[in-house]
């Protein structure tokens, strides 16, 4: 107990703590920049076909960041922790601070303490960012495919609203005045229509997006006698609003809901068969966060509990990895079943809290035999 509160013992702890948050924070954002850059990839038809600039993709792809710190934060504080004590014990400074007298609950502390702050970093995202981040990253990108898609028509090419429509405009003004405009509208199967018209301009009407088209025609070919029929007109109005209206209701799946949605969904909106899902869900969240601290205490087992070999190895950090990898694709085997088999949703819990509590307990259990041990005889002395 001296020993934790010696000024040399906590300027070490500090030392350590400020290591490893620095390199937690550098390969959590590296890494999260690297999948961000490669999922974004996925979005690029909407700059290509819908015309979007830089900056609003750059907008909608950054809603997703969140979810991708929650899901790599407990394998980069794992791989931090294990990286820079693995580094302490090759320079032979876990052996000299182990001969100081420095328990490995000690030399465990600041890493502990990295883990905490991870864990709480999870249960924040987990809980409130990435469902808040996840809902505004689908709304906006509904909003971008259905709706402000319309306004994006550029010049010389076929735009497609929709499945079925496509909008052509041969040239638009700066002040937004387009030519040579060309519709097909295939929404109605048994009445399918070219439009034409002179020139138009976009405006925003009660509904969305419409288009006051001027000195045009409206050419339909009747099914049941083949002819086209021509109806010319001086002015007219297309909504384009209605190529998306049966998509108007945006349904939200379970990693938008709140938690409490998750746990007591609506019997009225939520289908019997969902609610597995949604509660599997639910415990994805609050379980993940305890995943961090069971990697980090792996890491430190196998790393501390082999100090004092004079010729280190890389048997146990293999075996670390190893290990946590295959916990990995555990857990989301587990969560696959348990959605099918709710009767195997405790192992949720299980899988994210047994494995460090084994870890904990070969570190730390040791030292806390030889404490009670050498207490025993004292509390025994009259």
């Amino acid at each position: 107990m001296r020993l934790l509160r010696h000024p040399l013992v906590r300027r070490l702890d500090r030392y350590i703590f400020r290591q490893l948050l620095a390199g937690l924070v550098v390969s959590t954002g590296g890494l999260a920049a690297l999948i961000w850059l490669t999922q974004s990839l996925r979005f690029l038809d909407l700059v290509i076909d819908r015309g979007l600039s830089l900056g609003v993709f750059l907008e909608l792809t950054g809603l997703l960041i969140p979810s991708f710190i929650a899901v790599i934060l407990p394998i980069t504080t794992f791989i931090i922790i294990l990286f820079f004590y693995q580094r302490l014990a090759a320079d032979r400074e876990l052996t000299v601070l182990g001969a100081a007298g420095c328990s490995p609950f000690t030399l465990a502390r600041p890493a502990l303490g990295l883990a905490g702050l991870s864990v709480l970093m999870c249960f924040w995202l987990n809980l409130i960012v990435v469902p808040a981040s996840v809902t505004a990253f689908r709304q906006y990108q509904f909003e971008i495919r259905n709706r402000i898609a319309a306004f994006l028509l550029q010049e010389g090419v076929f735009t497609p609203i929709s499945n079925n429509l496509t909008v052509y405009v041969r040239k638009r003004d700066p002040d937004g005045t387009l030519h040579g405009i060309l519709v097909d509208d295939a929404r109605d199967p048994s009445n399918q229509a070219t439009i034409l018209a002179e020139s138009g301009r976009l405006i925003d009407g009660p509904d969305g997006p419409e288009v006051m088209l001027f000195n045009g025609s409206r050419q339909v070919i009747d099914q049941r006698t083949g002819r086209l029929n021509v109806l010319t007109f001086a002015e007219n109005t297309f909504d384009l609003a209605t190529a998306t209206r049966s998509d108007e209701q945006r349904f939200r799946d379970a990693s938008e809901l709140p938690l409490s949605q998750l746990l007591h969904p609506d019997p009225a909106t939520v289908s019997p068969a969902d609610v597995p899902k949604f509660r599997v869900e639910a415990y994805r969240r609050l379980s993940s966060p305890f995943t961090v601290l069971s990697f980090a205490l792996i890491a430190l087992y196998t790393v501390l509990s082999g100090r004092f070999r004079r010729h280190g190895g890389f048997a146990r950090p293999t075996t670390a990895v190893t290990a946590v990898t295959l916990l990995l694709a555990a857990g989301l085997a587990i969560a696959d079943f348990a959605a099918r088999r709710p009767i195997l949703m405790p192992l949720i819990w299980v899988h994210a809290i047994l494995p460090g509590v084994i870890a904990g307990w070969l570190l730390l259990g040791p030292r806390l035999r030889r404490v009670r041990m050498v207490r025993a005889p004292a509390l025994g002395r009259p």
